[in-house]
């Protein structure tokens, strides 16, 4: 018997796009949803993954809905 792992998804995020768009600066949308700075800085680089309820505070401090923010790599928005 054989355990296969499957690949972990890659999620792909316009956050910065978004933010940017909105002309919120990353301090500002850390200070909107309790986030530090550098968190923003990684979860928009595509280091961090936000917990579910982060991605949630970011879409309603940007008035964007989330699955316009975050999606699968492999998927479509």
């Amino acid at each position: 018997y054989t355990l296969h792992t499957m690949a972990k998804p890659r999620v792909q995020n316009s956050v910065r796009e978004a933010r940017t768009e909105k002309g919120v600066t990353q301090q500002r949308l850390a200070e909107l949803t309790g986030l530090a700075r550098q968190s923003i800085i990684s979860i928009e680089k595509g280091r961090f993954l936000p917990t579910i309820e982060n991605a949630l505070r970011i879409s309603a401090a940007l008035d964007v809905p989330v699955e316009d923010l975050f999606w699968l790599k492999d998927g479509s928005k």
